[in-house]
């Protein structure tokens, strides 16, 4: 059997927080392996129990998600990053998904579905809906963006041409790890596609 999916659930709820727990501890896949009610206590969790996917609030009192985005990627944790929202404006989300989520889904959605999520998401699939990723597309990279320094190293390779495969072998990495960190790429950009992120790296000198 594989390893069951850790998560961390992010919510300044108790109740919304434990009636995530008690939906995710029953699947066979995913295992909750620890909760966290703010930004601050987020990022101490995320060190603490080293999960593949967070589940994360976008409001939350001391720090908002975005904040808690940030602060992930600059102690370079690995969990991917799903976000939870009540905001139904599209243009809500965009700073989320420009601080590195790797996703979102509405706080409604069915609980099958959000398991469904949490699987694509650790998968390494970047969750968005069309009008998400077209504002993306228009607004074109966000000023400052970060990329950790894998992230650059992948984004080089891919600048070269070099497919996931190429790029596992040159860095010494699984594909799936690859092709997790092209996803984050892609979607920190603003990008649709690998043509297009190897185009801003030579704009950038990265490549």
């Amino acid at each position: 059997m594989p390893e069951p999916i850790r998560v961390l659930v992010v919510d300044d709820h108790p109740v919304v927080r434990q009636g995530l727990r008690t939906f995710l501890d029953v699947q066979d896949d995913i295992e909750v392996v620890g909760e966290a009610s703010d930004s601050t206590s987020c990022v101490a969790e995320a060190a603490r129990t080293d999960p593949d996917v967070i589940l994360l609030d976008l409001r939350m009192p001391g720090g908002d998600g975005v904040q808690a985005l940030h602060a992930l990627t600059a102690a370079a944790a690995r969990a991917r990053v799903l976000v939870i929202t009540s905001f139904t404006e599209p243009a809500a989300v965009l700073p989320a998904v420009r601080a590195g989520a790797a996703g979102y889904v509405y706080k409604d959605v069915d609980p099958p579905a959000l398991a469904a999520a949490i699987r694509a998401v650790h998968a390494g699939h970047v969750l968005l809906n069309p009008e998400v990723a077209r504002l993306l597309t228009e607004a074109g990279p966000a000023e400052g963006v970060r990329l950790t320094a894998r992230e650059r190293e992948v984004l080089a390779e891919v600048a070269r041409g070099r497919s996931n495969r190429e790029i596992a072998r040159a860095l010494n990495l699984a594909e799936k790890t690859v092709k997790t960190h092209v996803s984050a790429i892609l979607t920190k950009l603003g990008v649709q596609d690998r043509t297009q992120a190897a185009l801003y790296a030579v704009r950038h000198h990265l490549g």
